[in-house]
């Protein structure tokens, strides 16, 4: 899992029928420095399923991979990427 930042949403004009309820948002990951320095540095955007209300500005948990489309359980989603949680406060 890594930390990312939401900075927008993706529009959809459809949406697959396992995927209701939810929405897509862009999310930057945040390496080391970025989260201990307050470095603007930033990873490559990624679009990711939430199904939490991440809004712009927010951080949260990205899961990726397979990982991603675990919380579907056995219903097959066309997700790589997952919000998998809100984050109010880091401390390190």
């Amino acid at each position: 899992m890594r930390i990312a930042e939401v900075i927008g949403r993706v529009t959809l004009s459809r949406v697959h029928p396992s995927l209701k309820g939810g929405r897509y948002v862009i999310a930057l990951p945040m390496p080391a420095e970025a989260l201990l320095e307050g470095s603007p540095k930033r990873g490559e955007e990624v679009i990711a399923y939430d199904n939490l209300g991440a809004s712009p500005g927010a951080l949260i948990g990205l899961s990726e991979g397979r990982e991603a489309a675990n919380p579907f359980g056995k219903t097959k989603t066309p997700v790589d990427a997952y919000c998998a949680c809100l984050i109010d406060r880091i401390h390190l």
